[in-house]
């Protein structure tokens, strides 16, 4: 998958995108890895502390999915997706500085969505987070 480069952030080609800063990835077996942009983490600067959603917990799209903590701020993370919580990224309890390093490639939850198809209505392509992120 390619970046596209939105001014100085990095936005990666085939996820969705939130005006929150989110990113949902479909995966093959219909479940959606969620994690933050690197827009997100650059504005939240360096992590503290990333308080994880509970496995089995029902979120409708938009709800609160977790809050993160860094030096400068809490910040809460919105659930891109609906559906229930099937699997957290138990790394970032001790290493949530890894969501500033790599951004893309550490999800914080797993979703089974409830409708895949009507969760990625209102989403964003790449693009235009892309475009989302330059009139910002």
């Amino acid at each position: 998958m390619f970046m596209i480069e939105a001014g100085e952030y990095k936005v990666k080609e085939g996820l969705y995108y939130t005006k929150d800063h989110e990113w949902a990835q479909v995966l093959e077996d219909g479940t959606v890895l969620v994690g933050i942009s690197d827009y997100a983490q650059k504005e939240l600067g360096d992590l503290a502390y990333v308080e994880l959603p509970e496995v089995g917990k029902e979120v409708n799209k938009g709800d609160v999915l977790c809050e993160l903590e860094s030096v400068k701020a809490v910040s809460e993370v919105y659930a891109p997706v609906g559906g229930e919580i099937v699997e957290v990224n138990e790394v970032l309890e001790d290493s949530p500085e890894v969501l500033n390093e790599e951004p893309y490639e550490n999800w914080i939850a797993k979703i089974k969505p409830t409708n895949l198809e009507e969760e990625l209505e209102g989403l964003m392509d790449a693009e235009a987070y892309a475009k989302y992120l330059e009139e910002i």
